[in-house]
């Protein structure tokens, strides 16, 4: 019994030495494991000490996954761009990603960078932005720009300014990947669906749709309510009719690139086919982007006898026929 005691004795002491030899090895091991993971990730994943926080980085359309990965190592979102194409490649969006503006709020590591550039996760809210009726080619660059930083003034303008007068001013939502193509053909598209109920009354005007839309961008910045829309656009095409200069101030700022602009003595005489106290007709194209009501306006204006018009200290519109009406009129609400 004693001899059988001992054996067992012996024998759990044998495994209790193995199993704690076993248990401190494995500890060991684990440990080792775990440095290596912790190592490896801060070298191969985690992101650069220096992560520019609250940055944007753009990345242009038709860039590919080595291009983008380098460039984001160049802004220290990355550590290493080979670890962060081999991500994409995972992904299987390697030969697809968006391009547009990335906002990095923190720092991420590489797998939820590429994670965000597979699933096109800008970081960003869509852009509201409203174009005011009147509003120039160049200063829709200036608010789309502001507003989507991916996209450059002179691209914009590029795009923008052959259609000036066509880009409808509206209030329009965006994505971060907007292009300033894009940005136009939907402006563009817009006009063409508001002006197809107006058509058929361009049509019946006798004028075609460049003159409409060229004498919309005028009475734009010449009136303020419908009716004096209307009025007014009567009162422009009477002195087409007649032989009389346009003598539109508002043409000034266009010439000089401002959207306000008071017209000097010398101004009146400046060098433009847009000027017109030198040109007589419609100056060769759109000075802004008119809004629907302007366009009703010159499609069908308020017929009148009017020849004159001019906006008071008063604050309202005041008509005439001959130019003596007029003189007293400016006598009356001008001085």
């Amino acid at each position: 019994m004693d001899r059988l005691g001992r054996y067992w004795g012996a024998l759990i002491s044998a495994l209790q030495f193995h199993f704690e030899r076993f248990w401190r090895e494995w500890i060991v091991a684990l440990v080792a494991l775990l440095i290596v993971f912790v190592r490896g990730y801060v070298f191969l994943l985690a992101a650069p000490s220096g992560f520019p926080a609250g940055s944007i980085v753009t990345i242009s359309r038709g860039e590919n996954a080595a291009q983008i990965a380098g460039e984001l190592r160049d802004a220290q979102i990355v550590k290493h761009p080979e670890v962060l194409r081999i991500l994409l490649r995972f992904s299987g969006q390697a030969g697809s990603l968006r391009s547009g503006a990335y906002r990095f709020l923190h720092p991420q590591n590489a797998l939820v960078v590429a994670y965000r550039l597979a699933t096109a996760d800008f970081g960003i809210e869509p852009a509201h932005i409203t174009f005011p009726e009147g509003t120039t080619a160049r200063a829709m660059a200036a608010r789309a720009t502001n507003l989507l930083p991916q996209i450059r003034a002179g691209d914009f303008l590029r795009a923008a300014e052959p259609y000036e007068g066509y880009l409808f001013p509206d209030t329009y939502t965006f994505a971060p990947d907007a292009t300033a193509e894009s940005i136009v053909a939907t402006l563009r598209a817009n006009f063409n669906a508001k002006m197809a109920e107006l058509l058929p009354t361009i049509a019946k005007s006798g004028h075609s749709l460049s003159d409409i839309v060229i004498m919309a961008s005028l009475v734009e910045r010449e009136a303020r309510t419908p009716q004096e829309k209307k009025i007014v656009a009567g009162i422009l095409w009477n002195r087409i009719r007649v032989g009389m200069p346009l003598q539109v101030d508002a043409v000034f700022g266009y010439i000089n690139g401002r959207d306000t602009y008071a017209p000097s003595l010398e101004d009146l005489s400046v060098d433009s086919p847009y000027n017109t106290y030198t040109h007589k007709g419609l100056p060769p194209g759109p000075i802004d982007n008119p809004g629907l009501d302007s366009l009703t306006a010159a499609a069908s204006p308020q017929k009148s006898s009017y020849l004159y018009y001019l906006t008071g200290k008063d604050g309202q519109m005041h008509y005439a026929i001959t130019f003596a009406e007029h003189k007293a009129n400016r006598a009356q609400y001008l001085q």
